[in-house]
C-alpha cells in the first residue's frame, strides 16, 4: 500500500470497535408481549417491538457497539457502517477456541476467524468505506488497481472449483468471503509466529506447530452438507461450500513449507497464482 492508503486503513483498523462475548447494553423487550397460544401473533409482536426500536433510533447518534446477534450463536460478524465486530460467546469453543490447547492451534482456528472478520473492512465491500462508515473512495489508484487485480484472480480462482459435473462456484458472488479468508488466515499465520517471539512449538502427536495450524483451521471448517444443500449455497449464498474454504491455504506460502507440498501435488499452485490481497 502507498502511505496515503495505509493512513487510511491503519486508521480504519485503529477505530473497529470490538465486542467479545456479549453486548454492553442489552437489546430492551419492554413492551414486547408473547404468549402461548399463537405463535403468529408472538411473530408479529416481536416485528412491532424491533421496528419500534429500530424507528427509536433515528436522529440520535450511531451506537457502533450495537449487536446485531445474540450470545448463543456461533458465528461472527463486520458491521462496517458501524466500523465493528461481534463474536458471540457460542463461537469460543472448540473448534474454533480451548483455553487449554497451544498457540497453534487457536491460532489457525478462532484466529483466522478473527482475521477474516478485520479483513471485511478491506474487502470488495468494506474497503469502499472509510473510518466513519462513510461510502468513501480512500485508495490511491495504484492500491486499488492491484487490488482488483488480485480479486479477480481469486475470482479465477474459485470458479475453477466444480463440486459437481454441472456446477461451478461463483468467484464473484464469494469474493468478500474468499478474500476475507485469504487475507483472514494470512493475519492469523504472521500473528501466530510473532506470538513464539522466534522460537518454535515442540511437536505433538507428530505434528509441528505450523503444520497444527494448519490442521486447526481445516478442523474448524468440518461440514457434512446434503448435495441438495449445497447447491443451493452455491446458487444463492456469498460464502463458498465449507471444503472449499479450506483450500484457501494454497495462497499461503507457509503451507507449503509446512507439509512439504511441491509441484505435481494435487492442491500445488505456483507462487505466480497465489493471491496475495495485501
Amino acid at each position: 500500500m502507498a502511505p496515503a492508503t495505509k493512513r487510511e486503513a491503519l486508521a480504519k483498523l485503529q477505530g473497529i470497535v470490538i465486542s467479545v462475548g456479549y453486548p454492553d447494553t442489552w437489546p430492551s423487550y419492554t413492551g414486547l408481549r408473547v404468549g402461548p397460544t399463537s405463535a403468529y401473533a408472538n411473530r408479529m409482536a416481536a416485528i412491532r417491538n424491533t421496528t419500534a426500536n429500530q424507528l427509536a433510533k433515528l436522529g440520535k447518534p450511531q451506537d457502533n457497539a450495537e449487536w446485531w446477534m445474540v450470545p448463543q450463536l456461533v458465528n461472527a460478524v463486520n458491521l462496517p457502517v458501524q466500523n465493528a465486530l461481534n463474536f458471540p460467546a457460542a463461537i469460543l469453543q472448540q473448534p474454533y477456541f480451548d483455553p487449554r490447547a497451544d498457540a497453534a492451534f487457536n491460532y489457525g482456528a478462532i484466529g483466522a476467524t478473527i482475521g477474516h472478520e478485520i479483513s471485511h473492512s478491506f474487502d470488495s465491500s468494506g474497503a469502499a468505506v472509510d473510518a466513519t462508515g462513510k461510502l468513501r473512495n480512500w485508495w490511491t489508484a495504484s492500491d486499488l488497481a492491484h487490488f482488483q487485480a488480485q480479486s479477480q484472480a481469486l475470482v479465477t480462482q474459485y470458479d475453477n472449483y466444480a463440486p459437481f459435473p454441472d456446477l461451478h462456484l461463483n468467484g464473484q458472488l464469494e469474493l468478500g468471503e474468499n478474500g476475507a479468508d485469504v487475507a483472514g488466515l494470512a493475519a492469523a499465520y504472521d500473528a501466530y509466529r510473532a506470538s513464539l517471539g522466534g522460537r518454535e512449538l515442540p511437536v505433538i502427536g507428530g505434528f509441528t506447530g505450523d503444520q497444527r495450524f494448519f490442521i486447526s483451521f481445516a478442523q474448524s471448517w468440518a461440514n457434512k452438507t446434503r448435495e441438495a444443500a449445497e447447491r443451493s449455497q452455491i446458487v444463492g449464498n456469498a460464502h463458498a461450500p465449507a471444503e472449499y474454504r479450506t483450500l484457501t491455504v494454497r495462497n499461503i506460502d507457509a503451507w507449503y513449507d509446512a507439509f512439504g507440498v511441491k509441484p505435481g501435488d494435487k492442491l500445488y499452485l505456483a507462487p505466480d497464482k497465489r493471491v496475495r490481497l495485501w
